[in-house]
């Protein structure tokens, strides 16, 4: 008989532990791809990938972006007056 009870025990200790261990890893996946950072190209590396394969296939080009300008040019036009009595 005491075979029969501790076999009662065993069957859904294991299939607790298995769920346990199931959402740990599920949480560790979920933690390393919040904090991960993406693996970013330049347009000839992506132009060689699956990405440039289906940019061709849609009958698109791949462009590397425009550079920032060092100094940004002013706004045209003049500047907002501010009101005599701004209440």
């Amino acid at each position: 008989m005491s075979y029969r009870q501790n076999f009662s025990r065993i069957v859904p200790a294991t299939i607790s532990f298995l769920i346990a261990a199931f959402c740990v890893l599920a949480l560790a996946l979920m933690i390393y791809d919040r904090w991960s950072r993406p693996e970013v190209r330049n347009p000839e590396q992506a132009n060689q990938t699956t990405t440039g394969t289906a940019t061709r296939n849609a009958g698109a080009k791949l462009q590397p972006t425009d550079p920032k300008l060092s100094v940004e040019p002013s706004p045209a036009g003049p500047n907002p007056v501010q009101p005599a009595n701004p209440n």
